[in-house]
């Protein structure tokens, strides 16, 4: 439950490179039974400077997991069974701006949800809930994002939006000329529904967008090697590293639930009577929802 007297605990959902991190203590990892199957694989639980960290990689160790085949409930769910309250998600991507070059880091705050192969909400049949996305992520964890960047010199740009392609492959020049049409800042294949389910698992959500290279529309850029992006991608994780280190200490001045209403997000969304709520839709949610329906 979050509440005003719950601890923030930070979840970081990202690569492997980027749980390597100096000083964290307590290491463990946790296996996660959940009601919906397997997460991606065990969780690292830790401390670091006083904070308590659950790190998931998000396609498992060694990489082995592809978008579409994500068991995003399942990551989503073990997060929330192990505390988590507010999460930092890292993800590679490709720019669609001339402006955002390889290494630079985009703090999000809009998506467009292209996927169509995955399942993207805990409710359904029996209890039905309907919760608030005009603004997807939580601004509260991104100004903090931001700050820690700006003290590590991290280049990066405040606010921007992420493409979410089903892929594995990926865009055609057309396909990838229409989402700069639209206004699009980044594109990758990850972040939906993982939004989604934070919000309605009541977990304050932020994604920082790691740019490795650019996206087909760029002529100049269009045979970049692969050997040139794991380059980048190596550079960003060792960035990242650093943004957990700087973060973890500003997660843990929160006072009482986000002002945002991120731990609240359920209030007024379920909609289904409570005389015609599935048993086993509550037994099944139950961690998900326990907090608003407990009055």
């Amino acid at each position: 439950m979050t509440g005003s007297g719950t601890a923030a605990v930070l979840g970081v959902i990202g690569g492997s490179g980027v749980y390597d991190i100096d000083g964290l203590e307590n290491k463990r990892w946790v296996k996660v039974e959940t009601p919906f199957g397997d997460p991606s694989d065990e969780l690292l639980t830790g401390d670091l400077d006083g904070q308590t960290l659950v790190f998931l990689p998000r396609h498992g160790r060694g990489h082995r997991i592809p978008p579409s085949e994500l068991n995003f409930r399942a990551n989503i769910h073990a997060l929330k069974q192990l505390g988590v309250t507010e999460i930092l998600s890292v993800s590679a991507v490709g720019s669609l701006k001339e402006h955002l070059p390889p290494g630079t880091f985009v703090v999000i705050d809009q998506f467009i949800d292209r996927t169509f192969a995955r399942e993207k909400s805990f409710f359904g049949t029996g209890l039905v809930a309907h919760v608030a996305l005009g603004h997807p992520v939580c601004n509260r964890l991104g100004d903090l994002i931001e700050e820690a960047l700006r003290e590590l010199h991290v280049p990066h740009q405040r606010r921007g939006t992420y493409m979410v392609m089903e892929g594995p492959q990926f865009s055609t020049i057309a396909e990838s000329e229409l989402y700069r049409s639209w206004g699009c800042d980044v594109i990758g294949m990850t972040n939906m529904p993982e939004a989604k389910l934070a919000r309605e698992a009541e977990i304050c959500y932020a994604t920082v967008a790691m740019v490795t290279d650019y996206d087909c529309w760029h002529t100049d850029h269009a045979h970049v090697t692969v050997d040139a992006v794991i380059k980048v991608v190596v550079a960003n994780a060792g960035k990242a590293r650093s943004l957990v280190s700087r973060l973890a200490p500003k997660i843990g001045v929160r006072d009482g639930t986000c002002v945002q209403g991120c731990h609240t997000a359920l209030d007024n969304a379920i909609m289904t009577a409570p005389d015609r709520r599935d048993p086993a839709m509550l037994g099944k949610l139950d961690v998900i929802v326990k907090r608003a329906l407990a009055g």
